[in-house]
């Protein structure tokens, strides 16, 4: 194995790691502060930059390992065709078992390539989902009134967990005013009233006075 190929091999020993310790149960606690320095580390942040450019190299070597496959196969092909052509079942060993060795290489490669990049998306989802379901859980500790879940979430990337928190609050001064609104209302209403009543009054009298 090439050290381009024993290096995408490391890669996929790490991502099977991390997917282990990814789907390991752990507390609550625990793993929302571990994914809150996951999500704030500068390291992991250029670190993870680095990934992404080594995938981009994997899918080369991928789509290279595909197309080795497919010329080994032409060449089998061809081979075969010759022998068919020359009436013989067999072609010549040495060739035979180059075309062979050549062809499981090339699959070997393209398998490797090909499992990396897909575990790659797999983890990628995964953490994703993770990060919604703690998400999740601390906007419930938030809307039941738990102290712990209004105090704002240490997840940068999962979004605001204490959302339904401030919500709620938000709608109950806002309630608050309704009620004092209503409650000047209703003053304004009955000395609207009283002042009528005063007035009423005094437009009755006035007649009698005058008779």
């Amino acid at each position: 194995m090439t050290l381009y190929y024993s290096m995408v091999f490391g890669v996929l020993v790490a991502e099977m790691l991390i997917f282990c310790s990814l789907i390991v149960p752990i507390p609550f606690t625990w793993r929302r502060k571990l994914f809150a320095f996951i999500s704030e580390s500068p390291i992991i942040a250029k670190l993870q930059y680095g990934m992404k450019i080594t995938f981009i190299f994997i899918l080369i070597l991928f789509i290279d390992s595909v197309n080795r496959v497919y010329r080994v196969q032409v060449e089998l092909s061809a081979f075969k065709n010759a022998d068919n052509a020359r009436g013989a079942a067999v072609m010549g060993g040495s060739e035979r078992m180059e075309v062979q060795a050549r062809k499981f290489y090339s699959q070997r490669n393209m398998y490797l390539c090909g499992f990396t990049l897909f575990l790659s998306l797999i983890l990628n989802r995964t953490y994703v989902m993770i990060l919604d379901v703690l998400r999740l859980e601390e906007e419930l500790k938030a809307y039941k009134g738990d102290k712990s879940g209004k105090k704002g979430s240490q997840l940068a990337d999962a979004g605001k967990p204490g959302e339904i928190g401030r919500l709620k609050e938000e709608l109950l001064r806002k309630d608050r005013d309704m009620e004092n609104l209503k409650k000047q209302v209703e003053g304004m209403q009955n000395e609207y009233n009283r002042m009528g009543d005063q007035v009423t009054g005094t437009t009755a009298a006035a007649p009698r006075k005058n008779l």
